[in-house]
């Protein structure tokens, strides 16, 4: 009588990934994706905290991530109890998933909470951050503390792995996403029709931000300088990327702009619209480099609470806020921080570059100097990321 050879039983991995903002989301998202596509034999299960990207891999959160988008002191203090809660419900999650690991993405504050209060309720359990403190930058002795907290750091810059590695974490670089944005099918041409922008009008981006104290604070400076710019140059089409996180703020900031400008709310347009932008007036922080990689010069703004600022002017050692400045050691992208980002401030520079499309050609090229020198063109960090997670994981 002829056997039955039963099929080997496929491995199952359970994962959790906690993510507290719309960036963390995307990289959690790309990470899930990886880890499936590398490992096909294994039976992937994702868990945990995260938002509308990482959902479209099975991640059902328990809370909306929104409400963890704090930045600042004072606004960290104002929401310590609320974010105390959300660690207490993100670790009891882990307890009752039992998972194989637990990646926590960015948001240091929040993460390093949740790493402690998984670490109390499951002493063995795996536990791998993606993106670490910029210790390079600030506060050299987060590196210990992340050390004796996590097993494994996912680090997004070179500067960053010498600081870890000191303290016996084990760190792979695996490059800034941001390096990686595919614009391979972003039509600026057809984006510019669609709003009947014609090949020489102009088109100003707008990106305040994707955390509702960016927004707070940022978005009736730009509002301010949306206006004058539509009563000055009324032939300017103007667009505001939105972020999910703040949907609904800045619907409520612009609701009533008597101007032309439209608000752009997927990823694909998104794409496009850098692309096609003559100019953006942006947010610091990670659109820099994605707006940097599309070929769009910027004007940077930031203003965060008092005495936040005066603790990063206090204890930071970096001369700019834009990652590539400081990688290019000078100001490409020029900068108006705290008391100078007024709407005075921003719409000279704003004007002024309109103006001149020899300086905006410039701009452009150092940009892509400076991304060069970040790595631009290398492995997309995901990839990178998932085959280290696997490796660690022992598959």
């Amino acid at each position: 009588m002829a056997m039955t050879i039963p099929k080997k039983m496929a491995t199952t991995k359970k994962i959790m990934l906690v993510a507290a903002e719309a960036s963390g989301d995307l990289l959690g998202a790309g990470l899930m994706a990886q880890l499936k596509a590398q490992a096909p034999q294994v039976e992937w299960r994702f868990v945990g905290v995260g938002g509308a990207r990482m959902a479209e891999h099975g991640v059902k959160s328990p809370f909306d991530i929104a409400e963890l988008s704090i930045l600042g002191l004072v606004e960290g203090l104002k929401a310590y109890g609320r974010v105390m809660r959300r660690v207490r419900d993100t670790a009891a999650l882990a307890a009752a998933e039992k998972p194989d690991a637990v990646v926590l993405i960015d948001s240091w504050g929040f993460t390093l909470r949740v790493a402690h209060a998984i670490r109390k309720l499951m002493p063995n359990v795996k536990l791998i951050k993606y993106v670490g403190p910029q210790v390079w930058a600030m506060r050299p002795g987060r590196a210990k503390t992340l050390a004796q907290a996590v097993d494994l750091l996912l680090a997004l810059h070179p500067m960053d792995a010498p600081y870890f590695e000191r303290e016996g974490l084990k760190t792979v670089v695996v490059g800034n996403p941001a390096l990686n944005v595919d614009f391979s099918h972003a039509d600026p041409a057809a984006f510019r029709e669609s709003l009947g922008v014609t090949p020489e009008d102009q088109l100003l981006l707008v990106l305040p931000g994707s955390r509702p104290s960016e927004i707070k604070r940022l978005m009736p400076v730009f509002r301010e300088v949306m206006l004058r710019l539509g009563r000055e140059r009324p032939g300017l089409t103007m667009a505001i990327p939105v972020a999910e996180t703040v949907r609904e703020a800045v619907v409520a900031a612009t609701r009533d702009l008597p101007l032309r400008f439209v608000l752009i709310e997927n990823e694909a347009d998104k794409y496009a619209a850098m692309k096609a932008a003559d100019l953006a007036l942006a947010c610091s922080g990670t659109v820099s480099t994605e707006l940097a990689l599309a070929g769009c010069p910027m004007v940077i703004a930031y203003r965060m609470e008092p005495l936040t600022w005066w603790i990063v002017q206090r204890y930071s050692t970096l001369k700019h806020a834009t990652l590539f400045n400081t990688v290019a050691g000078k100001r490409i992208a020029p900068e108006f921080l705290q008391d100078d980002c007024t709407a005075d401030k921003l719409l000279a520079e704003v004007g002024r570059l309109l103006d001149d499309p020899a300086a905006l050609a410039a701009q452009t090229a150092e940009q892509y100097a400076a991304l060069d020198l970040m790595g631009r063109g290398q492995k997309p960090p995901a990839e990178k990321a998932a085959r280290a997670v696997l490796a660690f994981l022992g598959i």
